[in-house]
């Protein structure tokens, strides 16, 4: 053989060794790039997992077009019968029987840790309904003597609600104060009859559950109507909180 035709031979050989490095080179960049993309796509799976179940688990708290409305379930104790009378209603003139039936306790002072405000609008045959000052306080010769986590100040129907701690606190323990009856389709002696109908709202939404077991929010607006059942009343969805409130 001669030398050019070795050269050649020695030239193909080496060809043919860097022509199979470069398809090994090739496999591995393969194999690589199929883990990588496979991961990514894995993540991906992952991440759209947990947008669906965070996008189906909001959708069921928070229905849209209703209120995001918390209850629980409230009673009040047998120490006292509330009131089932036509309103306006009072103050009771011995508050104390009434806080404990709400299941509340009187303090010797405001305790503002935990501090906001509710408003409720309380409307009979269209005509608003006081909510007087002094629910949920002890008054001794015409001062204050007492107080308890939910009270008003004065005849706005501001509720506030103060508290050392961040304790969920009721409707019905408020109207329980009040001293008057408040159940399903009752407010006082305003009962589902005749053609009229009591009917719930909170931030504008009709409730259709137990008024007594709303939890009382910041800045909530709660409007009690009672009139005909047969009506689409105008109801407020919102109160105007002074500034700082």
């Amino acid at each position: 053989m001669s030398n050019r035709q070795q050269r050649r031979q020695r030239s193909q050989q080496r060809l043919s060794a860097a022509q199979r490095e470069q398809k090994h080179l090739d496999r591995e960049h393969r194999k690589r790039w199929r883990l990588i993309v496979g991961g990514a796509v894995l993540a991906a799976v992952a991440a759209g997992v947990v947008v669906v179940v965070v996008t189906l688990s909001l959708t069921t708290s928070t229905p849209s077009g209703s209120a995001s409305i918390t209850t629980q379930p409230f009673a009040p104790g047998t120490q006292v019968t509330p009131a089932t009378t036509a309103p306006p209603w009072a103050v009771p003139s011995d508050s104390g029987p009434y806080i404990a039936a709400a299941g509340l306790q009187v303090l010797g002072q405001e305790a503002l840790a935990v501090h906001y405000h509710a408003h409720l609008d309380v409307i009979v045959n269209g005509s608003a309904v006081q909510v007087p000052a002094g629910i949920g306080m002890i008054m001794a010769n015409g001062h204050e003597a007492g107080v308890t986590v939910l009270h008003t100040h004065d005849n706005s129907g501001v509720i506030h609600i103060e508290s050392a701690t961040n304790t969920p606190y009721t409707l019905g323990q408020f109207v329980t104060e009040w001293g008057v009856r408040l159940a399903t389709g009752q407010l006082g002696g305003l009962t589902n009859s005749g053609g009229k109908a009591l009917r719930v709202y909170v931030d504008g939404h009709l409730f259709n559950g137990n008024p007594a077991s709303i939890v009382l929010r910041p800045h909530q607006e709660i409007a009690l109507r009672y009139g005909s059942e047969t009506a689409t009343p105008k109801v407020p969805s919102t109160y105007k909180f002074p500034t700082g409130d």
